[in-house]
């Protein structure tokens, strides 16, 4: 039986395989700063892309399935000894196994990626991940099944894209995000920030939808009557009875990882602090962190940490303000996995005198903030990297920009006494602490 098996691989599961794996591996790529920063980003980032990949998986089934009839040795093979379903049963393996295997190779080729960075690999991103797989394998299936049925040139392209409208319509179709994460496996897993994670009854909800769709094909295909064809409706009506069940019906498609955000530091001073979703990154963040903090050691009262802002903004409720002692950051991670721009990282940790914007609801004066960190690192101010580019409608005069106008108050500060510039710099670190407006104050006395 493992040399048919062995068989039924290379003629049937192999093929298909090698579309998926080429597909997914090279969508990912090309999408690749979506999903670098870390495991659940990856495993996510690949479900989303399930709108394609299972359509791709139909087809891939429909064609397949037809082989056998294209081949003309149906009668053939129905007049063997071995029974049906065993035969059925040695397809459904073989290409099961592989588009299976193929869906987790396009994990490993993109996880090498990252793998160098990527630390904190929670329970969650496995059980994702497994779903995918899953999912996969169940609309190979399905496709084959259906294929079967209807052995014809254009089955395998027209259910490749009915599959795909049926993933993108179907969930819209629900007012409810747990009804529509029922009814698609791709949908909620495009992530708004890196720790959000997919809470596990949600995972085991859509594995049993994926599960009774995949026995309810392999129910079709081993049938020879329609009667018992029918009654391949009934996994898929438990499945559906039983993922509802167990799919909390209060979910919310934005679920945060507590543990991803718990803070990852230095065993030495100064103290510096990352997300352990980001672990992988202290080392990197480390040396510029203390190069902002030797630079802080000037003011009166100055920080003595650096903390990556684990903020999520999307519950008002749970906003965090870090203290005067610590110099809270975004952590950005680059499409190859590691710190993005960090040649500016410096100079955004000297910002209104290490004062970050984070908690606060109106954010501050963007010119301000970056004249006070220059006048510190005794630099002219440079301009965020990813800062967009006004649009000038017509008759309309663009205002400066902040790098402009930044430049503009730092030359300002490099020509007064350096007490004066510093008064003026604590007051703007002062101001901010508390969110309060900082526009001005480098122009103005201090008192």
């Amino acid at each position: 039986m493992s040399r048919v098996l062995s068989v039924q691989f290379r003629r049937f599961g192999l093929p298909g395989a090698t579309v998926l794996l080429l597909a997914g591996a090279g969508l990912l790529y090309i999408v690749r700063w979506e999903w670098a920063a870390g495991w659940m980003s990856l495993v996510m980032g690949q479900r989303a892309y399930l709108v394609l990949s299972c359509p791709v998986a139909i087809g891939v089934g429909a064609w397949l399935a037809r082989r056998e009839h294209r081949a003309g040795v149906a009668e053939l093979f129905a007049g063997t000894p071995r029974p049906r379903y065993q035969r059925i049963l040695l397809t459904l393996g073989a290409v099961g196994g592989a588009v299976g295997l193929a869906q987790v190779a396009v994990l490993v080729v993109t996880g090498l990626w990252i793998a160098s960075t990527a630390r904190y690999l929670p329970g969650a991103a496995v059980a994702v991940a497994a779903v995918g797989v899953l999912a996969v394998i169940a609309s190979a299936w399905l496709g084959m099944a259906v294929g079967r049925l209807a052995p014809t040139p254009v089955t395998a392209p027209v259910l490749a894209v009915a599959g795909f409208a049926a993933i993108l319509a179907m969930p819209m179709a629900f007012h409810e995000d747990w009804q529509s994460m029922l009814a698609s496996p791709s949908w909620g897993m495009n992530q708004f920030i890196e720790f959000q994670t997919i809470p596990g009854r949600v995972s085991a909800a859509q594995a049993i939808i994926a599960a009774g769709v995949a026995v309810a094909a392999a129910m079709l295909l081993s049938a020879s009557r329609w009667r018992t064809r029918t009654a391949a409706l009934l996994p898929v009506g438990l499945a559906l009875a039983l993922g509802v069940a167990v799919m909390p019906h209060d979910y919310d498609r934005v679920n945060i990882d507590p543990v991803a955000q718990q803070p990852v530091c230095t065993e030495d001073t100064p103290r510096v602090c990352v997300a352990r979703a980001h672990a992988g990154l202290l080392d990197e963040v480390t040396p510029h962190a203390r190069q902002a903090l030797t630079l802080l050691a000037k003011l009166p009262d100055p920080p003595t940490s650096v903390v990556e802002n684990t903020n999520t903004y999307l519950d008002e409720n749970t906003i965090v303000r870090y203290g005067a002692d610590a110099v809270p950051f975004e952590l950005e991670v680059g499409e190859d996995g590691h710190l993005k721009h960090p040649e500016s990282l410096v100079d955004d940790l000297l910002d209104s005198g290490g004062a970050s914007a984070a908690g606060c609801p109106n954010g501050f004066h963007m010119a301000t903030a970056m004249a006070a960190g220059a006048w510190l690192s005794g630099r002219q101010p440079v301009a965020d990297p990813d800062a967009g580019t006004y649009v000038v409608g017509p008759g309309e005069t663009p205002p400066p920009s902040d790098e402009v106008e930044a430049t503009r108050l730092w030359e300002g500060l490099r020509k007064l006494p350096e007490a004066e510039a510093l008064a003026r710099v604590v007051a703007v670190r002062e101001a901010a602490l508390t969110c309060g407006d900082t526009n001005g104050l480098l122009e103005r006395p201090a008192r």
